[in-house]
C-alpha cells in the first residue's frame, strides 16, 4: 500500500517521495570504503591483518567503537577499529587513527569550508544554514568556529617565526595596508607592513605581515631585520612605493638590491600636484615613460616630461624627479616581466580582497585580529597568488641601463637653461 501511495505521489509531483535508493546505495558504499581504509590503517600499524600470526606484530586488535563523522559526501556512523600497541617496555598503549583523529566530528574539508566562509564574511548563523544539508544533524556552535579561529591564530604565530633560510626570493614587493583598529581604547588607522616575495619558481609568496605604529624607517627596518634574522637572503630586486621611511630601510638592510619605484603610486602623487583639467595630459606623458618599448625611449620620455612640466607645473616635475630613474629599473629585466615589476600591485591585490572582506566591519578589536584575518585569506586559499608573468625568464641576468643619446642631449639642454 505504501508503495502505491509513493507511486501516486511521484506521478502527481514528478518527484520520488521518500528515501532515494541511489543515494542510500552511494552512502552505504562510501561508509564501507571509509571503514576499509581505517582497517588498512590499523593493519599497517600492527604489522599484521586480523587473526594473522606473524613475529613482526607490534600490537593486537580489541574490537570496534561507534563514531559519527560528517564529510563532504555526507554524515556517517562508522565502526572504527580499536587496537593496543606494545610500547617496548612491557606495557601497552591505545592506538589512535591519524586518518580519523580523536574527537573529530567533521572531515578537514568541512573545516576548511567553515573557516573559508568565516573569512569570507559569512556569520555563524548563515554558515549553519549553508552547511545544514552536509552536516546532517551534526551540531555546529559558535564555539566550533571559535576553535577553528584559535587554530588559525596558532598557525599564524608559528608562521611569523618560521625560518626562511631555505627560501630564495628573486624579487620582493613591500607596501603598507591601512586598517582601522582599536588601540588603548581608541580607533585609529594602523599600517600593516606587508612583504611578498617571488620564489625561484616564479610563485608569489606572502613572507611577512607586521602591524606597526607608522611607516617610519625604524618600523620598516625592524621588519627587514627580523626577516634577515630568520635567514632571508637579500632579493635581487625590491619593488616599493614612494615612502621615504621604506626607501631608507631598504638602503640600510638590502643596500645592493635593485630598487623599482611603483609606477601607480608615483602617478597618483603626480596627479595630486595638479588641477583636474591637467590630469589626462599628465597621465599620457607618464604612460609614455613607463609603457615605452625600451629603456632608451623611456628615458627620452622622462626627460621630455620633466622639461615640459617645469614650465607648466613645477610641483609635477619635482615629484617626477624625486623618484628619478628608479621608475625605470624594471627595464633591466626581461620584457615578459615588465608588467609585474613596474608596480606593487601584488600587495594591492591582497589589500583589495581584504577590503572586500571587512567592508561591513567598522574596526577591529585589536591589531592582531586584522593580521590573522589577512593571513587566513592567503593561507586558506581565498586570496590566490598566481605565478609572476614571465616566470620562465626569471633567471635571466639583468642588463645595464645604457643612456639614450637623445636623453643626454635633453639633460645638457636642461643644465644650460639652469645656468
Amino acid at each position: 500500500m505504501k508503495d502505491c501511495n509513493r507511486c501516486r505521489a511521484e506521478k502527481e509531483t514528478g518527484f520520488w517521495v521518500g528515501k532515494d535508493a541511489l543515494e542510500e546505495a552511494i552512502q552505504r558504499d562510501v561508509r564501507e570504503k571509509i571503514e576499509r581504509v581505517l582497517q588498512e590503517e590499523v593493519d599497517a600499524y600492527l604489522g599484521a591483518g586480523a587473526y594473522e600470526r606473524v613475529t613482526a606484530r607490534v600490537g593486537y586488535r580489541h574490537g570496534t567503537k561507534e563514531r559519527d563523522i560528517s564529510t563532504s559526501a555526507g554524515r556517517y556512523s562508522l565502526k572504527v577499529p580499536r587496537a593496543r600497541l606494545f610500547d617496548g617496555n612491557g606495557g601497552e598503549e591505545e592506538w589512535h587513527s591519524h586518518i580519523l583523529p580523536r574527537y573529530a566530528k567533521r572531515s578537514k574539508s568541512i573545516d576548511r569550508a567553515l573557516i573559508g566562509m568565516y573569512l569570507g564574511g559569512v556569520n555563524t548563523r548563515r554558515v549553519k544554514a549553508v552547511l545544514r544539508p552536509l552536516l546532517r544533524g551534526t551540531p555546529l556552535s559558535k564555539s566550533a568556529i571559535s576553535r577553528l579561529v584559535s587554530r588559525l591564530t596558532s598557525a599564524f604565530k608559528e608562521w611569523q617565526k618560521r625560518p626562511l633560510a631555505a627560501w630564495k626570493f628573486q624579487y620582493a614587493y613591500l607596501d603598507a595596508i591601512y586598517v582601522k583598529s582599536r588601540f588603548n581604547g581608541r580607533v585609529s588607522s594602523v599600517p600593516i607592513l606587508a612583504v611578498i616575495g617571488v620564489s625561484a619558481r616564479g610563485e608569489k609568496v606572502l613572507i611577512s605581515l607586521s602591524a606597526k605604529g607608522s611607516e617610519s624607517s625604524e618600523a620598516w627596518q625592524g621588519v627587514l631585520d627580523d626577516l634577515a634574522a630568520r635567514g632571508l637572503k637579500k632579493p635581487k630586486l625590491v619593488i616599493i612605493d614612494g615612502g621615504k621611511g621604506l626607501r631608507t630601510a631598504v638602503e640600510q638592510v638590502w643596500r645592493e638590491a635593485d630598487v623599482q619605484r611603483c609606477a601607480v603610486h608615483k602617478l597618483r602623487n603626480l596627479l595630486s600636484h595638479a588641477p583636474k583639467h591637467a590630469h589626462d595630459e599628465i597621465r599620457d606623458d607618464f604612460h609614455a615613460i613607463v609603457y615605452a618599448s625600451d629603456f632608451g625611449k623611456a628615458e627620452t620620455a622622462y626627460g621630455a616630461m620633466v622639461k615640459k612640466w617645469r614650465k607648466q607645473g613645477a610641483a609635477v616635475a619635482e615629484s617626477l624627479e624625486e623618484a628619478g630613474k628608479e621608475l625605470l629599473t624594471f627595464f633591466r629585466y626581461p620584457e615578459s616581466q615588465w608588467k609585474a615589476l613596474r608596480t606593487t600591485n601584488a600587495i594591492e591585490r591582497l589589500n583589495l580582497e581584504f577590503r572586500r572582506r571587512v567592508k561591513t566591519q567598522a574596526s577591529f578589536p585589536n591589531q592582531e585580529s586584522a593580521l590573522i584575518l589577512m593571513y587566513g585569506l592567503v593561507a586558506g586559499g581565498i586570496v590566490k597568488m598566481r605565478r609572476i608573468d614571465g616566470a620562465e625568464d626569471l633567471f635571466q641576468t639583468s642588463t645595464p641601463l645604457r643612456p639614450n643619446p637623445e636623453a643626454m642631449v635633453l639633460e645638457k639642454e636642461e643644465m644650460l637653461m639652469a645656468a
